[in-house]
C-alpha cells in the first residue's frame, strides 16, 4: 500500500485537540479532502483507532491554515468536524477551542512573523466568516506554552491565549434571533434560537426531564433524551433557516439550569449527538449573549449579569469558563458587540501522518 506524507501540527487547543494543517498541502476538492481527514483520524471506529483521532467529538477536529486574502486578517481558519462513527466530514460550523491554537499554529507554521514579546493574529474563521483577534505570547520571538493560567476541564497550567470576537452576531443566519422571536415553542417545548458565534437551540433542563447537573457519562446514556433533543433540533434548524440539519452539528444544543457554584448559570452543552465534557468557546458566547437578553428561557434562571463590559461565568461538568461580553441595552433592544475569552493551548506533536493513497480517489 502507498502511503502518502502530509506534514501537520498537533495542538491541544482550549479543551479540544487535533492535527492543524497548511491548508495548501491538502486536496482542494472537498469530497477528496473528506476522505484524507477521516483517513487521518480514524474515521468509522468508536475508537478511531486507525489514525488520530481519539474517540470522541472534541478530538476528532481538524484546522486547515493559510495566509489570509481578506483585508484586516492574517490567517485564513477552515475548520472540519470529523464523524467518529462514520467517514462524514462537516465543514459547516467553526470550532472556538481549536481557534485557540490557530495563533501558535500559524507562528510555528511561519504563516504569522512572531513578535516580542507578544504577537496579535487576527484569523479568519472561513467557516463562518467571523472575525478574531487572538493575542499569543511569543518573547524573544518564540510561542511560549508554559505559564500559570488554568482552564477546567485541562490538566496543569499553561500560558493565555487571549481572543477577543468580533462581528459574531448572526454567523450563520444573519441574526440574533433568526425566527424572529426570542422565544419559541417547539414540540411544546418553550426554546430560543440564537445566533452569536454559533446557532444554538437553548432550553431549560427541567423541562427536558433533567437537572441540568448531570455528568456527561450520565447524559450520554440518556438516549431518551437525545432522541427527543434531535426532533426538536431539526425542527430549530429549518425555524432559523439552515434548512435540513439531519446531517449537520448545528444548531448545537444548550440546556441551561440555575447556578450552583457561583456563576450566572449551568449549562449541559450537546454537540448535538454527544455531550460536550465542558462547554464550546463558540456556545458560550451565545449562551452569554441568551443569558443577557431579556424574553429568552433565561429569564428566572440566569443570574443578572450587569452593566457592560461584564464577565459571565458558565457552569459546565468540569468547572467553570469566563466570557467577557461588551453590549449595550436600550430598553428591550440588546446590541452584542464583542465577546472575549482567555484560554490556553500547546503544540503537542509535529510531523507527517501518512494516509493511504486510496483516499485520494
Amino acid at each position: 500500500m502507498i502511503q502518502t506524507p502530509i506534514s501537520f501540527h498537533f495542538l491541544r487547543g482550549g479543551t479540544s485537540r487535533g492535527p492543524y494543517f497548511r491548508r495548501s498541502d491538502l486536496p482542494e476538492d472537498l469530497d477528496t479532502l473528506s476522505r484524507v481527514l477521516s483517513s487521518v483520524m480514524g474515521a468509522g471506529h468508536p475508537n478511531t483507532i486507525d489514525g488520530l483521532g481519539g474517540g470522541v467529538a472534541v478530538t476528532t477536529k481538524v484546522a486547515m491554515l493559510s495566509p489570509s486574502e481578506e483585508a484586516g486578517a492574517d490567517v485564513d481558519y477552515f475548520f472540519a468536524q470529523v464523524d467518529v462513527d462514520s467517514p462524514k466530514v462537516d465543514y459547516r460550523p467553526t470550532c472556538g477551542n481549536m481557534l485557540v491554537g490557530v495563533g501558535p499554529a500559524a507562528i510555528e507554521m511561519g504563516i504569522v512573523p512572531a513578535g516580542d514579546p507578544e504577537t496579535r493574529v487576527r484569523i479568519r474563521a472561513v467557516n463562518t466568516g467571523a472575525l478574531v483577534e487572538a493575542v499569543v505570547q511569543t518573547p524573544g520571538g518564540r510561542v511560549r506554552y508554559d505559564g500559570d493560567v488554568a482552564i477546567d476541564g485541562v490538566t496543569g497550567t499553561a500560558a493565555p491565549v487571549a481572543l477577543n470576537f468580533l462581528d459574531v452576531v448572526g454567523s450563520k443566519t444573519g441574526a440574533m434571533f433568526p425566527t424572529g422571536n426570542r422565544t419559541d415553542v417547539i414540540g411544546g417545548i418553550q426554546v430560543s434560537c440564537v445566533d452569536v458565534a454559533m446557532p444554538m437551540m437553548i432550553a431549560r433542563a427541567a423541562d427536558f426531564g433533567i437537572s441540568g447537573y448531570e455528568s456527561r457519562e450520565d447524559l450520554d446514556a440518556n438516549t431518551a433524551l437525545f432522541a427527543r433533543m434531535e426532533a426538536l433540533r431539526l425542527q430549530a434548524g429549518t425555524l432559523m433557516g439552515l434548512g435540513d440539519v439531519s446531517e449537520a452539528v448545528t444548531p448545537k444544543i444548550g440546556l441551561i439550569a440555575p447556578p450552583r457554584d457561583g456563576g450566572h448559570f449551568a449549562v449541559r452543552y450537546f454537540m448535538p449527538w454527544s455531550t460536550h465534557p465542558t462547554v464550546a468557546v463558540t456556545g458560550s458566547q451565545c449562551l452569554a449573549a441568551c443569558a443577557i437578553a431579556p424574553g429568552t428561557v433565561a429569564d428566572g434562571i440566569a443570574r443578572d449579569v450587569g452593566p457592560a463590559p461584564a464577565v459571565v461565568l458558565v457552569e459546565h461538568p468540569l468547572g467553570k469558563l469566563e466570557v467577557t461580553v461588551d453590549y449595550a441595552m436600550e430598553g428591550e433592544t440588546l446590541t452584542f458587540r464583542s465577546a472575549g475569552l482567555v484560554r490556553t493551548a500547546r503544540l503537542i506533536a509535529r510531523g507527517e501522518v501518512l494516509v493511504p493513497g486510496e483516499a485520494f480517489g
